[in-house]
């Protein structure tokens, strides 16, 4: 507990000052007593002010002085403000995204359930970013807009089916979306993350094309080629990895890119991902302070009321 105004404590001692001060001639001509000697002949008690009406006159003073320093909890919390930064995630839901390749808690599952780990848990940590979901196959469409609402992107990224828009891999058609929808953002901050398992074979128009636009509005691109084996070590692959124009699109529009083969370099990449988009989750927590003078100023109102009450007619 803290005090917001501590040098009011110094109003503590007033009353001991005012018992200090000599008293002031009252002025009038009635007859005095000789000193020492009350109207009964005996002299009078010593005033003790901490006994009845004056000490509860004292504890009265005491709390309003207390109220008057503004006792304070103080609180650390997260810092949950806004970042003025926008995520959009574009996600590849081509036909070889269901190729089963990567090892999960044991057990073998589908390149599509090893993002959907990762990345679920990449967009939860995001407190204060605007995160969206893109998704595109043969065609491109926006799966969760760009929102605070975290919970619901990862809801729509679980909720996304292979093929539901083709089998194809359309990358330009997801980043052009995703430019479109920067574009209208006002963020200070504005990022695309492309994850992507194949070549572009369904492009209409080149997507290092899109990438310089993007770079011409700052807006970065990082690219995640996922998959064991990529088009410059096994060119006639059928679900290799074009990783030299994932590598182009980030370098264009200032992003990095990752490669990725197993689970742990997909978490490797979440982890680089932190460091260049720093995580809001990460900042130093918020002092909040609580007030808690209304407590010692309600307790002496009551006080001053039983002092009322109690006063001899």
């Amino acid at each position: 507990m803290s005090f917001a105004l501590p040098v009011a404590g110094l109003l503590l001692f007033l009353p001991l000052l005012v018992q200090l001060l000599p008293p002031r001639s009252s002025g009038s001509s009635s007859l005095e007593l000789p000193e020492g000697l009350s109207r009964e002949g005996r002299a009078p008690a010593r005033l003790n002010p901490l006994r009845g009406r004056g000490g509860l006159a004292l504890l009265i003073w005491a709390l309003l002085v207390l109220a008057l320093a503004q006792p304070q909890r103080v609180e650390l919390r997260p810092d949950r403000s806004a970042t003025g930064r926008d995520i959009l995630l574009v996600l590849d839901m081509s036909g070889s995204m269901a190729t089963e390749d990567f090892s999960l808690d044991g057990e073998t599952v589908s390149r599509l359930t090893a993002v959907r780990r990762v990345a679920g848990e990449f967009i939860r940590a995001r407190q204060g970013d605007r995160v969206g979901l893109i998704v595109f196959a043969d065609r491109a469409y926006v799966s969760s807009p760009l929102s605070h609402d975290l919970n619901a992107v990862v809801r729509a990224l679980d909720e996304a089916v292979i093929g539901l828009t083709g089998r194809s891999t359309a990358i330009s058609d997801g980043l052009g979306l995703a430019l479109k929808r920067s574009l209208a953002s006002d963020a200070q901050s504005r990022v695309i993350v492309l994850f992507s398992d194949g070549r572009d074979t369904a492009a209409r128009i080149d997507a290092r094309e899109v990438a310089r636009l993007s770079a011409g509005h700052g807006i970065r691109i990082h690219s995640v080629a996922l998959g064991p084996e990529d088009l410059e070590t096994r060119p006639t692959s059928r679900d290799a990895v074009d990783i030299a124009t994932l590598r182009e699109i980030a370098e264009i529009a200032g992003g990095e890119t990752f490669r990725v083969r197993t689970l742990e370099d997909l978490q490797a990449m979440a982890e680089t991902l932190d460091a260049l988009e720093p995580n809001p989750a990460l900042r130093p927590p918020v002092a909040v302070y609580q007030g808690l003078w209304p407590w010692p100023a309600g307790l002496a109102l009551l006080l001053l009321g039983v002092l009322i009450w109690r006063r001899p007619t």
